[in-house]
């Protein structure tokens, strides 16, 4: 009667045995045999868990009033988290590329304050429709006056080192720089 009651006991809490086990205590040691060997495929499969356990565990500590409420919950943690960490699997690293990897790393603002604009034409916002819409408000002699100004601006512009040698120039030596100092 006592081996029956044991493995009647040991069969109802599988998920509280076997929980710590397959979830902390291989993991454990596959991170520390990772570390020591020099592959960085076996670095990247424990990181990517220990990053989805993390999560797990925020998931678990955020909703544990409604996770109380689901009797089937360790056993499906259970499942998953040997889906995540046996290597035949792979588990770890398919939900890091499918779902952590797309939030976090290729992460895709949207604008909620994006206003379209009603303007009457529909010509894209570009240096030639600017260029035409500028032609036809104020003549196309307005407009070969501003061009034959800004390439006179252009030809007398001094090169950003010109400019810095100039600067230097006019302010003379400086007292906190020192010319025998090496970087």
């Amino acid at each position: 009667m006592g081996s029956g009651s044991f493995l009647k006991v040991l069969a109802k809490n599988f998920d509280v045995l076997a929980g710590p086990i397959i979830s902390l205590a291989y993991p454990l040691y596959a991170s520390v045999r990772a570390i020591e060997t020099k592959n960085p495929v076996d670095d990247q499969q424990w990181l990517t868990y220990w990053v989805l356990y993390s999560f797990i565990t925020l998931f678990e500590l955020t909703f544990a009033p409604i996770i109380e409420w689901l009797p089937f919950w360790s056993y499906a943690k259970l499942f998953f988290n040997c889906w995540l960490v046996l290597p035949w699997f792979n588990g770890a690293a398919y939900v890091y590329d499918h779902f952590v990897r797309p939030m976090f790393v290729n992460r895709q603002i949207v604008n909620i304050w994006y206003v379209p604009r009603n303007d009457k034409s529909s010509k894209p916002d570009d240096v030639l429709s600017a260029a035409e819409r500028y032609i036809e408000q104020n003549g196309p002699e307005a407009f070969e006056k501003l061009i034959s100004k800004s390439s006179k601006s252009r030809t007398t512009r001094r090169s950003i080192l010109e400019e810095a040698e100039a600067e230097r120039e006019t302010w003379g030596e400086n007292p906190f720089y020192d010319k025998n100092f090496r970087h």
